[in-house]
């Protein structure tokens, strides 16, 4: 049985074009900054966002626990949503890492507003932490695939500079927010201190971000990877695979949409489901009826062999990717509609 796997768009692999493309770099040693293919990566995803530089890292949390570390120090305080990822899923890295407390605010779907941001700065106090930066998510995983649009990126950015606060962005699927916004990269450079730009998900590459910035802000988050263990050697060949998912799965992505707007329909016609999230891109999250067993229905679509997520009680999760396609779609919508409880 052919799995389909709807737990995350992490868990695609690499296209044979990909995979011939990779093992056909130059490489060098990154640490002394002389790996040619993690270099053309930095740039072009520096450039693509109006940046001045990019840092090639492991992971999307790496990029995000290093930006907030050199925009932060301890005794200074993270606003965010208390949905954010920085917060809910990087294992408490703010504390651990940057010794920095975090302001929760509580926005629609994942998403604050300007007025949330200006309430939530603290006053010169000795009692309060001090307000340093702010982070949000393009698209909001918990908030089901929601997006900031630009108007409301320039309000909260508006709020930062008048307040003298950083402005981050965690890009996990911020490809998949441009598409849906149809607008370009570079319109966000305008706006934020820093970006993290993830090319593991929908994307399609097997690891890594860049985080990209300033040039200054850049060298600053260099010394931090490397104390963090993120110093790589010559992995080009990974970083070969973001060039590549950047040069031919950015347009692609409005074929997940697609794919996801399919299952929302389905699922809005199935009697075992109470709601479901509006859904803007590639995430389709949505509440079981109250009698019915979360385990159950996961092991129901298991044994027609198909995955997906526990988002919470009684709330599932999927997430369509590369690896997901149209006869795929099909088949599970087939599924959703024969499925019995």
């Amino acid at each position: 049985m052919n799995i389909i796997d709807l737990r995350s768009d992490t868990v695609t692999r690499p296209t044979p074009d990909m995979l011939q493309y990779m093992f056909q770099v130059p490489v060098g040693d990154d640490v002394f900054e002389e790996d040619p293919t993690i270099n053309a990566l930095e740039i072009k995803t520096a450039t693509l966002f109006g940046m001045e530089a990019g840092l090639f890292c492991p992971s999307g949390t790496m990029t995000n626990q290093i930006a907030i570390k050199a925009q932060t120090e301890p005794l200074t305080e993270v606003i965010c949503d208390y949905t954010a990822h920085i917060y809910q899923y990087e294992g408490g890295g703010i504390a651990f890492n940057s010794a920095a407390s975090v302001y929760l605010l509580h926005g629609e779907r994942g998403k604050i507003t300007p007025e949330m941001v200006k309430g939530a700065i603290r006053p010169d106090n000795i009692h309060y932490p001090i307000s340093k930066l702010v982070s949000i998510e393009n698209t909001s995983n918990k908030g089901g695939g929601t997006f900031y649009t630009l108007p409301e990126i320039a309000g909260i950015a508006a709020v930062c500079q008048e307040n003298k606060l950083s402005l981050h962005l965690d890009g996990a699927r911020v490809f998949n927010a441009l598409t849906a916004a149809n607008e370009l990269p570079k319109a966000y450079g305008q706006y934020f201190n820093s970006i993290s730009v993830c090319l593991s998900k929908g994307l399609g590459a097997p690891v890594g971000s860049v985080l990209v910035g300033s040039k200054d802000l850049i060298r600053k988050a260099r010394r931090i990877r490397k104390a963090l263990g993120g110093g790589m050697r010559q992995a080009g060949f990974l970083a070969a695979a973001g060039i590549y998912a950047l040069d031919h799965h950015v347009a692609r992505l409005a074929q997940d949409h697609a794919c996801a707007r399919l299952l929302r329909d389905t699922l809005e016609k199935c009697a075992y489901v109470e709601s479901v999230l509006p859904v803007e891109t590639n995430i389709v999250i949505f509440t079981l009826a109250p009698k019915v067993e979360t385990r159950v229905f996961l092991q129901k679509l298991k044994e027609q062999g198909i995955l997906a997520l526990d988002f919470g009680p009684r709330q599932i999760r999927f997430v369509t990717h590369l690896d997901f396609t149209e006869t795929m779609a099909e088949k599970t919508c087939q599924v959703l509609k024969n499925i019995s409880l």
